[in-house]
């Protein structure tokens, strides 16, 4: 995986609302909360207090963007909407007031979505906890390791293609859900079966009517970056599920909605017996693909939301393990995993944020609402939801920039494009390790320049290689060894040997050899 602005994201532009750079204060973050340089808690406040107008309006503000999408990504991930809610709480109360980065918000992220629905459908939502719980220790061994940064050294061009792929896996699973649909199975079989649900929708009064709902939340999600400024204040998608809700209540429609139960009921901590007959392979593995994909997205992430201020940078290390603290905490909760989302944290920086208690408080916010009104949400239509994702998932696609990839480099094009194949065909995992792999084979024949020309002096032939020669121009070398004439004293001037890797070593020496066999005079001549 663009890196982008997204919910679940990255940094570079794939997917999320663009908002433009706040300039906060660099006296906000010193005495935030959780910040090393509060001296205590009297003068955390005094610090604090000349921002706190600021962070509370930016934590309303952060709420109403998490509320529908903490329930959307739980619903896309196939498990009930309180644990989206919990992960949220985590991600603000905790996370948020732990060193790190002063205004990234973490919480359920959308790129996720299809790595959770597959455990979960795999395994079952016990095994989520331990998967979740795992993840959280990998992720603080990691930032514990100092490896924080590392996670920014991948591929843009593998962030990007992973990204789209979790954007259109999400798209077409949700599309179905536009119409209260189920979905077909993986991406490649909803894309095929989408002709025949769309062939059968005018024989289904309700479905049309679920569409009816969709179709109208997704406008609103278009159209509202063209209301006046003083009503944009409100976030989008808190807008369009009001307006389904109430336009679906008014009318009396036979629409899905969310289910809600109360939030303590749907809690389960991880136990022992929870643990009883789970395959600790496939438990291990996930956890392993969990915590790199939410560590390089949280990492992609801070990169992007520290452009946008000027407050203290983030500490990557630091973030590494609030994360996982988060993961782990939410593990033994049964709840989702989290990331730093894009979405969020730069509605965060938006509306105006100068410290860290801004995402605290989004958190607090959060926890009053699924303690004291979480039946509300038994209102909201599912279209609804589906629709917000929707858009979450094509904002992830069309945050690739194609024709800027094409002019620039064309393998990077591919690269994506290799990427978002594997995710689609095969599994997220495997899409991305595909990547990775074109990704290290373009560094490598970057890496590896070789020049090679045959200079005949008197009875004498010399064959100059130069450069460094690695496996991936092998094909090079062994033709410029094939070229050299037969029956003369060859003189093969190549680099110093730890310039040649074995692959190289090997075709030079067989050419000695076959050489030598033949009655010919061939030197070896190194640096």
């Amino acid at each position: 995986m663009s890196a982008g602005s997204r919910d679940g994201g990255a940094a570079g532009g794939a997917g999320g609302e663009a908002v433009p750079a706040q300039r906060a204060g660099t006296g906000g973050a010193a005495g935030a909360p959780g910040s090393p340089a509060g001296g205590g808690p009297g003068a955390r406040w005094r610090t604090w207090r000349p921002h706190a107008a600021a962070d509370v309006r930016a934590s309303v503000v952060v709420f109403l963007v998490a509320l529908p999408l903490c329930a959307g990504v739980a619903v896309a991930s196939g498990v009930p909407v309180e644990l989206g809610l919990v992960t949220g709480i985590v991600g603000g109360v905790l996370v948020g007031a732990l060193p790190g980065s002063s205004l990234q918000v973490s919480g359920p992220a959308a790129g996720l979505t299809v790595l959770v629905a597959d455990i979960v459908g795999s395994q079952g939502l016990r095994a989520l906890g331990a998967v979740v719980l795992l993840a959280g220790l990998l992720q603080v061994a990691l930032g514990l390791a100092r490896l924080g940064r590392w996670f920014r050294a991948v591929s843009t061009a593998v962030v990007q293609g992973m990204l789209a792929g979790i954007g259109l896996t999400l798209v077409l699973g949700q599309l179905y859900l536009l119409a209260d649909r189920p979905q077909q199975g993986g991406p490649l079989e909803n894309l095929a079966g989408l002709p025949s649900a769309l062939a059968s929708l005018p024989a289904d009064p309700a479905a049309l009517a679920a569409l009816a709902v969709g179709v109208g939340s997704l406008l609103v999600l278009r159209l509202w970056r063209r209301a006046p400024a003083r009503l944009r204040v409100v976030p989008a998608p808190l807008v369009a599920v009001l307006v389904a809700s109430l336009v679906a209540a008014a009318a009396g429609l036979d629409v899905d909605r969310v289910r809600v139960e109360p939030l303590l009921e749907v809690v389960a901590p991880l136990t022992p017996a929870a643990l009883a007959g789970l395959e600790p392979l496939a438990v291990l593995g996930a956890a392993l693909t969990v915590a790199l994909i939410a560590s390089a997205e949280s990492m992609f992430s801070a990169a992007a939301i520290d452009r946008m201020h000027t407050g203290p940078r983030t500490q990557y290390d630091k973030e590494l393990v609030a994360q996982g603290v988060g993961n782990g905490v939410c593990g033994l909760l049964g709840a989702l995993p989290m990331t730093a989302v894009i979405v969020r944290s730069s509605a965060n920086v938006g509306a105006g944020a100068r410290t860290r208690a801004s995402g605290v408080l989004h958190g607090v916010w959060l926890a009053l609402f699924a303690l004291a009104a979480p039946a509300v949400l038994g209102w909201v239509p599912m279209a609804a939801l589906a629709a917000v994702l929707v858009q979450a998932g094509w904002k992830l696609v069309a945050g690739v920039p194609v024709r800027r990839l094409w002019r620039s480099s064309r393998s990077e094009v591919l690269i994506t494009a290799a990427t978002v194949a594997g995710v689609l065909a095969l599994n997220l995992l495997e899409g991305v390790a595909i990547g990775l792999v074109l990704a290290l084979v373009k560094a490598a024949v970057q890496a590896s320049s070789l020049r090679a020309h045959v200079r005949e002096d008197g009875e004498d032939v010399h064959l100059h290689v130069e450069g460094s020669a690695t496996f991936v121009r092998l094909p090079q070398l062994a033709d410029a060894l094939d070229s050299v004439p037969a029956g003369r004293p060859v003189h093969v001037h190549v680099p110093a040997p730890e310039r040649l890797d074995r692959a190289c070593r090997e075709a030079l020496d067989s050419f000695v050899e076959q050489r030598g066999a033949r009655g010919e005079q061939v030197r070896v001549h190194h640096g």
